[in-house]
C-alpha cells in the first residue's frame, strides 16, 4: 500500500509535538496499531496502521479545541493521504471538541475502528502500569486492568463511554478489547521506552 513514509510522519509529528507525554502516545498508539494489525491478519499493512497510529493526535498539542477538525490541513500539508487523514478523523466519531462542533467521520475499516477503540484505552493501560510496583505493563494481568477500569475516579479523563462504543464498534465484548490491548502494550513496551530515551537525546 502507497502512503507517506515513517520518517516523514514522524518528521510531520514533530513539527506539531513538542510534549514528551504527547510524543510517547504516539509512538505507544504507534506500536499498538501494528500489534493489531499482525494479530487481525492484516501484516502487510502493520506500517501503515502504525503511521495512521503515530499522526492520529497531530493536531491535538496546538489545537486541543479544535481536534480532528485541524488535522486535515496538518497532514494534507504534509503530503498525507486522504485515505490516512479519514482515518486518524474517524477516530473522534461522535466526539463534541471544545470548540462545539462534533466530529462526523465514521469509522469504516476495521483499522479505523481499531484505532477508536484502543486510543483511549492506551492512556487508561499506561496510567495503570504507572501505580505498579514494576511501572511496567508487562507483568500487569486482566483482572487488574479491570478492576481500574470499573473505578470510575481512575484515569477519569479515559473515557469509558469511548472505550466500550470502540468495543461495540468491532463486534467484541469489552474483556477481548482490555485482553487485545494491554498484550500489545506489553509486547511493544521495551520498543517504546528505546524510541523515548533516543528522544531525550535528540
Amino acid at each position: 500500500m502507497e502512503h507517506i513514509s515513517r520518517d516523514k510522519a514522524y518528521e510531520l509529528l514533530k513539527k506539531y509535538n513538542k510534549d514528551p507525554f504527547h510524543i510517547q502516545h504516539a509512538f505507544t498508539v504507534e506500536a499498538v496499531m501494528k500489534w493489531y494489525a499482525i494479530e487481525l491478519g492484516y501484516a502487510e499493512d502493520a506500517e501503515y496502521w502504525g503511521i495512521v497510529g503515530l499522526l492520529h493526535d497531530i493536531d491535538f498539542e496546538i489545537y486541543p479545541e479544535e481536534h480532528c477538525l485541524k488535522a486535515p490541513e496538518l497532514l494534507r500539508e504534509g503530503g498525507v493521504g486522504e485515505d490516512i487523514i479519514h482515518a486518524v478523523c474517524s477516530h473522534g466519531y461522535g466526539i463534541t471538541v471544545g470548540c462545539g462542533a462534533t466530529i462526523d467521520v465514521e469509522p469504516v475499516h476495521e483499522m479505523e475502528k481499531v484505532l477508536f477503540a484502543a486510543d483511549e484505552l492506551t492512556g487508561l493501560i499506561w496510567s495503570a502500569s504507572l501505580m505498579r510496583p514494576s511501572k511496567s505493563t508487562k507483568d500487569m494481568e486482566l483482572k487488574s486492568l479491570k478492576k481500574k477500569y470499573k473505578s470510575t475516579g481512575f484515569a477519569a479523563g479515559c473515557s469509558r463511554e469511548i472505550i466500550g462504543r470502540g468495543a461495540q464498534q468491532l463486534g467484541w465484548e469489552l474483556d477481548e478489547l482490555l485482553d487485545k490491548t494491554l498484550k500489545a502494550m506489553a509486547a511493544s513496551e521495551d520498543a517504546i521506552n528505546a524510541q523515548m530515551a533516543a528522544e531525550k537525546l535528540n
